[in-house]
């Protein structure tokens, strides 16, 4: 007789025959999920997969069993990994020590400071009126020559490096020298 075909019983509900039709497998499950664990974890684990599947009300629909199981067990096995992250803690004591006596300097950042630095960039380059801005970037960032600029922006060469001094001006007195 199939799981589905089963009623609810007094005893534990769907628990029992849930547990007698797919046990063996989730042991098998959890055993390979926590292979770098010791086996009574595995037990231990299957006992609150268990527990969980007693605490499913009698009247609650479930259409597969199995899929049910698998869910309630990989979320206790995510539990546990969890768990086992945050529980370890590593101590030495003559660092704690050493550092007693002297302790570290704060280490720099060098992503905070790039995502900072980019920042007041684009924040210094958005001050720009947007022609400066374009010549500024199409002949320091692209490398482009001035007539090449002018070509690009329709405007003459006289205006590039006009725009190009503006732009640099701006910068230095925004504390960038480009």
């Amino acid at each position: 007789m199939d799981v589905a075909e089963k009623k609810a019983q007094p005893d534990g509900g769907l628990a029992g025959p849930v547990w007698h039709q797919y046990g063996r497998w989730l042991q098998r499950y959890l055993a390979r999920c926590l292979r770098h664990h010791d086996a009574a974890s595995a037990h231990d684990l299957a006992q609150e997969v268990y527990l969980r599947l007693l605490r499913v009300e009698k009247g609650e629909p479930v259409r597969n069993y199995q899929a049910y199981l698998y869910r309630i067990a990989s979320h206790v096995v995510y539990e546990f990994k969890l768990r086992a992250r945050r529980d370890i803690v590593t101590f030495d004591s003559e660092v704690v020590e050493c550092w007693d006596e002297q302790p570290p300097g704060v280490a720099a950042d060098p992503i905070g400071e790039c995502t900072n630095a980019e920042r007041q960039i684009e924040h210094a380059l958005a001050q720009l009126h947007p022609t400066a801005r374009a010549v500024l970037l199409l002949q320091k960032r692209d490398g482009l020559e001035y007539t090449e600029i002018a070509q690009q922006l329709g405007i003459s060469v006289n205006m590039v490096h006009k725009h190009l001094t503006r732009a640099l001006a701006a910068l230095r007195a925004a504390k960038w020298d480009l």
